[in-house]
């Protein structure tokens, strides 16, 4: 993650059901949906605005983080989490082991 966005708070908007980051006015963000003890993250965006700036990356690391703080297992059906993961093997340790996909990370 840049360093720019090291002291950016991560918002959980349960409203919106989606993880968020802003920068400037502009968000960067993912959906989910939760499951008990697991959190399926499925679509990450930026607004066009934060495109190719590192926005997406690190609002995908400052969840991660928060999965594993609070201990919650990831279901990565988000195709840019889930590659973000496959780069960075060692997230694979908040995926949850029932995850379809996971033994391809």
């Amino acid at each position: 993650m840049k360093t720019e966005y090291n002291d950016i708070p991560l918002v959980k908007n349960e409203e919106k059901k989606r993880f968020e980051i802003e920068i400037d006015g502009h968000f960067a963000f993912i959906n989910y949906g939760e499951f008990g003890s697991q959190i399926a993250l499925v679509h990450t965006e930026t607004d066009p605005e934060l495109a190719g700036k590192g926005a997406a990356s690190a609002v995908v690391e400052k969840t991660l983080h928060y999965l594993e703080d609070k201990n919650i297992d990831l279901l990565p059906f988000c195709p840019y989490v889930f590659a973000y993961i496959k780069k960075h093997p060692e997230w694979k340790r908040v995926v949850s082991p029932t995850f379809k996909g996971y033994d391809e990370l």
